[in-house]
């Protein structure tokens, strides 16, 4: 069995071909700059060079690619966008065009002229291909799995931080277990624009099931194929990544409580806090929403002494923490702890699969 694992985050995207032949050390493994710090040097490149930007594509994960647009904007350069690449920067047509952006049909940005064309998306399996080739190794998989951080098409009138925080809440009141957050693409719900943007990228060049999850519990999902956090049922999983934070208070599988915030947002001293009032069930949602975080719930009570595990490009900021938290590193690779967290979720949506895969996380 094959299978592509790419999680894609703010600043990597890391790209895993896990083969149930192999021992997973042996899998052919890239950590990559992400898609969206791709773009973003695109367009700087252009803004240096004072010339129009003309965004095509498809909706994508934001940060550093909406951030280098805005300084083109203000910089004085015209930005010109199709509709379906607009909606990166909002959910909300009118608020794009109010940030100074000129949307364009697909024939008037063919029209164009004279302005720099950058293609927005977050997955390029073309590109995934050439690499593994260039290492003599055949782009051929049973199933590709991809993580994004989806906040959802909220309504105009809703945060979005509250929009994706209510989908989290909403889908473990519906089946309260990690795996829940994945979905086979035929099934993904309507509203998580950016994962349907990736699934209509996979389309044309993979004839294999496709399977879409969500970056924070893909993280969590693959830190418990490390020895030390497999090893204990009460477990409290940290996964610090470069532009959110999401914390899961797990027995198991099941998810007790979680709070979700902006990396940027936390030092030290709050991150220390937020993890203790977490396991103590004492914290609450406007705690950290009103901190311009995503939320925080406690689903149901449970015993303090959780053991405490931490995985994601930034968990250095724990280190030296009176915590101390166990450091996740799953089959010795910290950073690919998403696209492990991929492939076990496939056994949870392909049962056929799941036995095959199951070996890989109990030995």
């Amino acid at each position: 069995m094959r299978i592509l694992a790419i999680d894609i985050g703010t600043g990597t995207q890391d790209i895993l071909l896990f083969d149930s032949t192999m021992a997973v050390e042996n899998c052919p493994k890239l950590v990559m700059p992400s898609a969206t710090t791709i773009v973003a040097r695109k367009v700087e490149q252009a803004t240096q060079r004072g010339e129009p930007l003309l965004l095509t594509g498809t909706t994508m994960g934001g940060g550093p690619c909406v951030w280098a647009v805005e300084a083109h904007l203000r910089a004085g350069y015209p930005v010109y966008a199709t509709p379906a690449a607009a909606l990166t920067f909002d959910d909300h047509l009118e608020n794009v065009a109010a940030m100074g952006v000129k949307l364009l049909s697909a024939d008037e940005a063919a029209a164009l002229r004279g302005a720099t064309t950058v293609a927005m998306g977050d997955l390029d399996l073309e590109v995934v291909a050439t690499a593994l080739e260039a290492f003599g190794v055949a782009p051929r998989y049973d199933g590709v799995a991809v993580a994004v951080f989806d906040h959802g098409a909220a309504p105009i009138d809703v945060s979005d931080r509250t929009f994706r925080f209510e989908y989290l809440k909403r889908v473990l009141a519906q089946e309260n277990d990690l795996s829940a957050f994945a979905h086979l693409a035929q099934e993904t719900p309507r509203q998580l624009t950016r994962m349907h943007a990736v699934a209509a990228a996979c389309a044309p060049t993979v004839d294999a099931p496709l399977l879409l999850l969500d970056t924070a519990p893909a993280g969590a999902l693959g830190a418990l194929g490390d020895a030390a956090v497999a090893s204990h049922e009460e477990r409290l999983l940290v996964n610090l990544g470069n532009m959110h934070t999401t914390a899961f208070r797990l027995r198991g599988n099941r998810v007790l409580s979680l709070f979700e915030h902006h990396t940027g947002l936390v030092d030290l001293p709050k991150l220390e806090g937020l993890i203790r009032r977490l396991t103590l069930g004492s914290i609450t949602n406007s705690e950290v929403f009103d901190d311009h975080g995503h939320g925080a719930c406690v689903l149901e009570p449970a015993p303090a002494g959780p053991f405490l595990a931490v995985t994601g490009p930034q968990r250095g900021m724990l280190k030296g923490s009176n915590l101390a938290p166990h450091f996740a590193a799953p089959w010795g690779d910290m950073m690919l702890a998403g696209c492990f967290g991929l492939v076990k979720a496939f056994g949870y949506k392909r049962p056929e699969w799941r036995a095959e895969i199951d070996r890989f996380f109990t030995t």
